[in-house]
């Protein structure tokens, strides 16, 4: 019998709960909304179990969460969510739960490590062993591996709240973040245009003046990236980068930005696959998890 895995994309809208072996190897899938950990942590276990039950107990469980989260195995929070903004969340215990009542090993990381194994397994990081997993819509996250080993250390990468140089006269919008006001998810996230601009951005036309600004955001970080991390591939998803006219944006201003100081063929000659979007599309967190749980074994 072919061993089965399970994975959860544990996001701040909604949990994407799956049960497989691969991209092309889906069993069972099902979303349900982010609402209160008990009702949302509830409905995922809930199906997990009906899972095992029709197919047999799971070979292991990855789950990758929206953060920050406690990713270190020793400490008494281990596999906890810890000071999000998200009303409830705080200090929610996310894999206990799952490892208590499945009985099988837990994989636990970030939505975007989660995401970026799962690039470099079936996608658009194959092969590489440094690359970046950026991804912009409700909320900006970033990770991914250096030297083959997912970013980790303190606590885990936050990119989404460095701070970007901000024009209040250019854009007097005074940014979003709950925490930081003006840092990069305050400036360009989701949230953050349509509170600038007073609607969503997806009803936002190609010619409006938000996108220019939304790549410049983009690219200060990008640059940013590019210069400590030195990553051999940008991979951007979330629900922004759906507006695919941003991708050219962003890496003309990339260009622009960097004025030739990093001297790679990758950016100078071959800009266009190296900020590239996911190669799982919007599957690329829940196969992330499920990759996660393949790494657990």
């Amino acid at each position: 019998m072919t061993a089965l895995w399970g994975g959860i994309e544990a996001g701040g809208t909604k949990f994407v709960c799956a049960v497989g072996t691969g991209p092309d190897d889906i069993r069972a899938q099902v979303r349900i909304p982010t609402t209160t950990p008990e009702a949302t942590i509830g409905q995922a276990l809930a199906f997990f179990q009906e899972q095992t039950r029709e197919r047999g107990p799971l070979a292991a469980l990855g789950i990758a969460s929206f953060g920050p989260v406690d990713l270190h195995p020793g400490s008494p929070t281990y596999g906890f969510i810890t000071s999000t903004p998200k009303p409830g969340w705080r200090n929610a215990d996310v894999a206990g739960p799952f490892r208590r009542a499945l009985n099988i090993p837990v994989g636990f990381d970030t939505d975007v490590n989660g995401a970026a194994l799962g690039e470099n397994r079936w996608g658009a990081a194959q092969g590489l062993d440094t690359f970046i997993y950026l991804t912009i819509g409700t909320g900006i996250g970033g990770g991914g591996p250096s030297n083959g080993r997912l970013m980790r250390g303190l606590l885990h990468p936050e990119m989404g709240h460095i701070r970007l140089p901000h024009d209040s006269r250019a854009d007097p919008f005074p940014g979003g973040c709950p925490f930081h006001g003006d840092c990069f998810e305050g400036l360009a996230s989701g949230p953050a245009l349509e509170k600038r601009w007073g609607q969503r951005a997806e009803s936002l036309p190609e010619d409006h003046p938000a996108w220019a600004l939304e790549a410049h955001y983009i690219a200060l970080a990008l640059m940013s990236y590019i210069c400590t991390l030195s990553p051999q591939r940008i991979i951007i998803g979330g629900g922004v980068m759906a507006q695919r006219h941003l991708f050219p944006l962003v890496r003309a201003e990339v260009v622009r930005l960097l004025n030739g100081y990093i001297q790679s063929p990758a950016i100078l000659e071959h800009i266009d696959t190296y900020i590239v979007p996911p190669g799982l599309g919007d599957r690329a967190g829940v196969l992330g998890a499920l990759a996660l749980a393949l790494e657990t074994r």
